[in-house]
């Protein structure tokens, strides 16, 4: 660093939401880290008091648009299980699909628009166009694939309308899921590309190592998205009904969003802790690429949350292919063209848990008689990852202090993006700021 430090960072559009990291070292010493969130208040709990039961997953895939489905299902489970409400295996089916088409997407779209960018030294996605063009193309190829499976199965690629407590209001047509079928089997060229590139750049990724505690989802027949129980590293097996236990939200005075611990500090969620607790349950292609960077559970270096998402990315087309081979053979139940599942309202609680692209993610309903949200609880994967984020600068910055400010903010800002965070869905920018003198 240069004698005299004091630097404010570029606004960096490779975030979601608004993110600044405040970083203070005087005399060598470090005297502020701080990982600031200043987003305004969404009162998203409280939008749904009042809402009945048919409106609640609609409200909750507002919260955020690449996650838009993955909110939608979290929220339809609560339901369910504060009703009592079974679901069928052809739409537990589905809600998978949908689910794997919006991780897919929102994978790939991490990987390829915001974290290559860092890899080969660029300040975002558009000069690659000049410099990579094929592997650019690819990336876009994939994306498209995990936005069309999930519109197939749900009716659009956002804020899906098809899905209802209790079923779907419409099937996707077989012809599509054909089509779908065709072209996810046709993707693992795509998938190779992608894996080839990432493994040249992987050099590029920091090295650095924090154990920490990681909680996801498990379940015993297979590697956990769509349902499952609470895992963590350090504690084992939870109910899903004990979230509040794991999920000890707190405020912090420099952020505006809650922060978590458990066992320890700080946790982990998201696709690196899904690796590190699953990762024996992988589909043998995704095992393949996690062996070719030599990832072999547990893995402590957070900026690696990049190649479990592509670790993933492989898991879920094979998993995607597996579950729609079988709907096609099983063949669909009819129903009417318009088909809204029969409910009786009832009062009592529930809660859903899915596994989202960031990490596992809760939702908690109470209803009345009448079915009716009464009281509602919703806890973000980010949320739950701001905390780390914290711990792990805190950690980070000794190692690379005597680093010029440059190169000390762009490893940084690598850190937040690592874990692929959804701050929010407004403007995205990531503040840095610099404060102090060096020794």
């Amino acid at each position: 660093m240069s004698h005299s430090v004091d630097v404010e960072g570029d606004l960096v559009t490779r975030v979601e939401g608004h993110g600044s990291i405040v970083l203070n070292v005087t005399d060598g010493e470090l005297e502020t880290c701080e990982w600031q969130v200043v987003e305004s208040p969404r009162y998203f709990e409280s939008m749904l008091v009042g809402r009945s039961f048919r409106e609640a997953h609609h409200v909750t895939s507002r919260i955020c648009a690449i996650c838009s489905v993955s909110h939608t299902i979290a929220s339809l489970q609560a339901t369910e299980a504060a009703m009592g409400v079974a679901v069928s295996e052809q739409d537990r089916r589905l809600r998978k699909l949908a689910l794997y088409g919006e991780t897919l997407q929102s994978h790939v779209l991490h990987l390829g628009y915001l974290a290559l960018p860092d890899l080969v030294g660029e300040k975002s996605v558009l000069p690659l166009a000049d410099t990579h063009p094929d592997e650019l193309e690819t990336v876009i190829d994939l994306h498209r694939l995990g936005n069309d499976l999930t519109e197939v199965v749900t009716g659009r690629s956002v804020h899906a309308q098809r899905l209802l407590p209790g079923g779907f209001s419409q099937l996707p047509d077989e012809s599509e899921l054909e089509e779908l079928l065709d072209r996810l089997l046709n993707s693992w060229d795509a998938v190779a590309e992608l894996a080839d590139l990432l493994a040249v750049l992987a050099d590029e990724l920091p090295e650095f190592e924090r154990e920490t505690e990681y909680i996801s989802l498990t379940h015993p027949e297979e590697y956990a998205f769509a349902e499952g129980t609470i895992y963590s590293s350090d504690a084992g097996e939870i109910p899903v009904s004990e979230y509040r236990d794991v999920a000890n939200e707190y405020v912090v005075e420099h952020s505006t969003a809650k922060f978590a611990r458990h066992e320890r500090d700080s946790y982990m969620v998201g696709a690196l802790a899904r690796f590190n607790n699953n990762s024996e349950q992988l589909a043998p292609r995704a095992t393949e690429i996690a062996d070719r960077f030599g990832l072999d559970a547990p893995v402590h270096n957070p900026y690696f949350n990049n190649v479990a998402q592509l670790v993933e990315v492989a898991h879920l087309l094979a998993e995607s292919v597996r579950l729609i081979e079988a709907l096609l053979a099983d063949g669909f139940e009819a129903q009417s063209d318009y088909h809204v599942p029969e409910i009786e309202p009832t009062a009592g609680r529930g809660t859903g848990a899915i596994e989202v692209p960031r990490g596992v993610l809760f939702h908690e309903y109470d209803y009345d008689e009448a079915g009716k949200v009464t009281a509602a609880n919703c806890v973000i994967p980010t949320n739950q990852n701001h905390g780390n984020i914290q711990h792990d600068m805190e950690t980070l910055v000794p190692t690379i202090v005597d680093r010029d400010a440059e190169e000390i903010e762009h490893t940084l800002e690598m850190l937040v993006r690592a874990y692929d965070p959804c701050i929010s869905c407004s403007t995205h920018y990531l503040d840095v700021e610099f404060v102090g003198e060096e020794r």
